[in-house]
């Protein structure tokens, strides 16, 4: 475990010094550490009669639920856990897609590494509070789920999924989120990791079906500073990706219009997101993502109380 004083520098979140530590444990470890830890845990709180597991006891934990027979074989205080008993139950929904490994000269990541880094922070976050969190890794279909828990050990079947999965197959988040909110066993709230990179509408639509079955939800929008900025000036090679052609084109005549298209672009998702009741929040892969996330995570939680 890193020293905490070690990791609250803003350098360390510079997205070229996180891009030098080979481990995602470590880096989502001290990225959790450093800017996200600590937030309050949700106020929600139920109870249901089928044991689930022990965890450890915190402080404001009910007594009436410390596991005696526990404390008598280890001397430590563990709660019994039931199955309704989490504060909250999050789905992250990663975007694996071909597209997602684009990485201009200008970022330290690519957005599958940013993906991943951002995927992992907040399993880890939500398991340090207590909570549970499964994960999907959609592209054209779901490649990847792991069902919801909250012990730290799930973190790692969570990590070790991003680190095996390469990213190679089109996009189709409408069918994916389609197939996925049949697959969901209880409402909560379901945080989507994309670039988007694909049709708005027929994703919208599948949004609007996790919306429809109450799930609170939340879209990541992640894109590289090229996407953002267009900065080619000659004539450029541009290689296509999830099966569009790769194309050459005079790049600082055809500026103007992609601007304006990715304009377009940009404003059909966010609005189409708020539209629907869906938290929106947009990352730049050159900018580190703890200040943004961080100031994020606090409005949800003051809008919920």
């Amino acid at each position: 475990m890193a020293n905490p004083q070690s990791v609250t520098s803003p350098k360390y979140f510079d997205p070229r010094t996180l891009a030098r530590l080979a481990s995602l444990r470590l880096r989502a470890r001290h990225i959790v550490e450093g800017y996200v830890a600590g937030l309050h845990r949700s106020p929600l709180r139920g109870y249901s009669i089928e044991f689930s597991e022990h965890r450890e006891y915190v402080p404001g934990d009910d007594l009436r639920h410390v596991d005696w027979k526990v404390f008598g074989r280890t001397d430590k205080f563990y709660v019994k856990q039931y199955e309704d008993e989490t504060n909250l139950l999050c789905y992250l929904v990663v975007d694996g897609s071909e597209s997602m490994m684009y990485s201009s000269t200008a970022a330290s990541f690519s957005k599958w590494e940013y993906a991943q880094s951002l995927a992992a922070a907040l399993a880890w976050l939500i398991v340090s509070q207590q909570d549970a969190v499964g994960m999907t890794i959609v592209d054209e279909g779901i490649r990847h789920q792991i069902p919801t828990a909250s012990s730290a050990p799930h973190i790692n079947q969570i990590i070790d999924a991003l680190e095996s999965h390469t990213p190679q197959r089109p996009t189709d988040l409408g069918k994916s989120l389609h197939e996925l909110e049949q697959r969901l066993p209880r409402r909560g709230v379901v945080v989507v990791i994309s670039d988007a990179f694909d049709d708005v509408d027929a994703m919208l639509a599948g949004l609007q079906r996790l919306r429809y079955r109450q799930h609170d939800v939340v879209f990541f929008h992640i894109l590289d500073p090229a996407e953002i900025d267009f900065p080619f000036q000659r004539k450029t090679l541009f290689r296509g990706l999830e099966g569009i052609p790769s194309v050459v084109a005079d790049a600082r005549g055809i500026r103007k219009a992609y601007l304006d298209e990715f304009s377009g672009f940009l404003r059909a998702v966010e609005r189409g997101c708020r539209a629907r009741q869906i938290d929106y929040l947009r990352l730049n892969t050159q900018l580190q993502f703890d200040v943004p996330l961080s100031a994020f995570l606090t409005r949800r939680q003051a809008s919920k109380q």
